[in-house]
């Protein structure tokens, strides 16, 4: 099976490198390509999907958010005898009242076509990164001492990237999560003056909550580079946990590991705090 390999998009972001890393460490193949690398791919030219899918076995799919690109290229994967696709989707797209915005609607779509292939396939929905406080969109806030988003008494059930990795390999490789899909979260929903305080006792240092409104947050961020319609798209997601859109909890680490999920607090123990 050594000239089959693999397949994991996003192979550099949070989820796609842990589970590149798991794969590897299990000795089986993995191609990673990047839009740079030797094995160049980019969701927006058709003409490099090819040589990715050639004589791979299964993909992981990491959608290209804001674009409908994932219901073509997972029929180019099917057509290139791909057996088996497990995609990265998200929470809210079957919740109403769900903020919808342009990645939402990659996953609505993403989702729809990967239900409707003649091959083994899982659908992944997760909840917020914890990672997100030390890799992702709030690493600096928690640098700089300070979580100022439009979350207000919100609750959010955090998960472990580590978590989704652990699920996504175990459809990669294993019997028995064909058709399924999975909801993700940790074990316990927290509000972000929570978090704040967990992060504190954590790291040993002084991390509090400001809830803010969606117009100053958006200031906020374009203040420092944003781009106007993305700090408002991040403005709006955040408003999820705000509308208590992303307080429940989901057993989809159970079902698919036969484990509990990971608590925030053990993630928060074991992190590398900036």
């Amino acid at each position: 099976m050594n000239d089959h390999p693999i397949l994991v998009l996003g192979g550099t972001g949070k989820a796609g490198r842990r589970v590149a890393a798991r794969l590897h460490g299990l000795g089986l193949p993995v191609r990673v390509p990047t839009r740079s690398g030797a094995l160049p791919f980019d969701w927006t030219d058709e003409s490099t999907w090819p040589a990715v899918l050639a004589r791979t076995r299964a993909v992981f799919v990491v959608p290209f958010d804001g674009l409908p690109l994932t219901r073509a290229f997972v029929a180019r994967a099917v057509e290139a005898g791909v057996e088996r696709v497990v995609l990265l989707s998200g929470r809210g797209v079957d919740v109403p009242g769900y903020p919808q915005i342009s990645a939402g609607q990659t996953h609505v779509d993403g989702e729809a076509a990967v239900r409707a292939l003649d091959v083994a396939w899982t659908v992944v929905r997760p909840t917020w990164f914890a990672q997100n406080f030390t890799e992702g969109f709030f690493r600096d806030a928690v640098a700089a001492g300070d979580l100022r988003l439009p979350a207000g008494d919100g609750a959010v059930s955090f998960v472990d990237a580590d978590d989704i990795a652990d699920v996504v390999v175990a459809a990669l490789v294993e019997p028995g999560h064909a058709g399924r899909t999975y909801e993700l979260s940790g074990p316990r929903a927290l509000t972000l003056a929570e978090v704040a305080a967990e992060i504190s006792a954590a790291s040993g240092r002084h991390v509090r909550y400001t809830p803010l409104s969606v117009e100053d947050y958006t200031a906020e961020l374009v203040a420092t580079g944003w781009p106007e319609a993305d700090a408002r798209e991040l403005a709006v997601v955040v408003t999820a946990a705000r509308d208590g859109l992303d307080a429940y909890l989901s057993d989809g680490v159970q079902q698919a590991l036969g484990r509990p999920a990971r608590d925030f607090g053990e993630f928060a123990a074991a992190a590398t705090w900036p």
